[in-house]
């Protein structure tokens, strides 16, 4: 009786301990009216500071991203996110507009010396055209919805009020994701169609040794594309690989990727895409307002015989000699 007894008393202990253990920290997790407490936490906040400059707490989600309340990568991202990438962003696409400016007020644009001959030659076949203009109308979708992610709080907002700029940043996201895969095709379709055209050629010291078709009294020789063009495919290509592979984990977030990673894609992607916006504007000038017919060969597919013998000599010879020999034969006379 006396054993049973003391195993009586031995479990009421037990149980007192643990009552005294679990009310105080119930009573940390209730109001003073017996409410529970929104306030309270499994760690109590002295504890936490106590981690900083990172600060992670506990939660039931197997998410552990999600237990993360500060992190110094954190405050590093958002200092570049707002501050750095602002004014870089302006200083290089400005000053890039400036420069280009600069150069057609010193230069002015290159006129075909010799003057239209009235003669045409197929430059560019429908396919290749079709390829580029896929690429370039993606290309600006994109750089202006992108702009408007970095640039619309500042510009955009104080101009159309809060509830349009919503709707407009919402519609420039959804567009901006979904024209991503347009681009990335026509990328593909371009390094495809014009890579064994690309690659370097001793011409292409000749032309840069003759001032690349800038300087009036200077021949620059070249091939189907000179050495100008050649490095625009190659920049061209290398930055939509990287903002095309950074913007998928950016449109994929969080597969196979944590928060310090997808915020290094949001670094990379964002000065990728501000160098690349540089690089096609001077494209775009040259291509336009610099030079006399050259757009025309991405217009129509033809150029005047007197600009192609100006600025891609070897390559209107070559053209010449194989549309000759595919001519049919003069029959004799009888």
């Amino acid at each position: 009786m006396t054993r049973f007894v003391g195993i009586g008393l031995f479990i009421v202990s037990m149980a007192l301990l643990i009552i005294a253990a679990v009310v105080p920290a119930q009573a940390q997790k209730l109001g003073p009216d017996g409410a529970p407490n929104p306030t309270a936490s499994v760690t109590d906040q002295g504890a936490l500071l106590k981690q900083a400059p990172r600060i992670e707490g506990r939660i039931d989600i197997p998410d552990r991203k999600a237990s993360v309340l500060e992190q110094p990568a954190g405050r590093t991202w958002d200092y570049f996110h707002e501050v750095l990438l602002h004014w870089s962003a302006t200083v290089v696409i400005v000053g890039t507009i400036l420069l280009l400016g600069l150069a057609y007020l010193i230069i002015g644009r290159v006129r075909i010396a010799e003057g239209r001959s009235g003669h045409k030659i197929l430059r560019f076949k429908a396919f290749e055209r079709f390829s580029h203009w896929l690429t370039a109308v993606s290309f600006v979708v994109l750089g202006l919805t992108g702009l408007n992610i970095t640039f619309g709080k500042i510009v955009l907002l104080p101009l159309v009020g809060p509830d349009t700029f919503s709707d407009v940043a919402q519609a420039a996201k959804y567009v901006h994701n979904f024209t991503s895969f347009s681009f990335v095709a026509g990328l593909v379709l371009i390094a495809v169609i014009f890579f064994k055209d690309n690659f370097p050629a001793k011409v292409d010291i000749d032309w840069l040794k003759q001032g690349g078709g800038f300087i009036r009294n200077k021949h620059a020789p070249a091939g189907r594309f000179n050495l100008g063009e050649k490095l625009v495919f190659w920049f061209s290509l290398a930055a939509g690989v990287a903002v095309s592979a950074s913007g998928f984990l950016l449109l994929f977030p969080f597969y196979g990727t944590d928060i310090p990673e997808m915020q290094l894609a949001q670094v990379v992607h964002a000065v990728v895409a501000i160098l690349f916006i540089a690089l096609i504007l001077a494209h775009i000038y040259i291509g336009t307002l610099g030079m006399e017919g050259a757009f025309e060969a991405m217009a129509t597919g033809e150029v005047d015989l007197n600009w192609a013998k100006e600025h891609h000599d070897l390559w209107l010879a070559r053209q010449l000699k194989e549309d000759h020999r595919d001519e049919p034969a003069a029959t004799p006379a009888e």
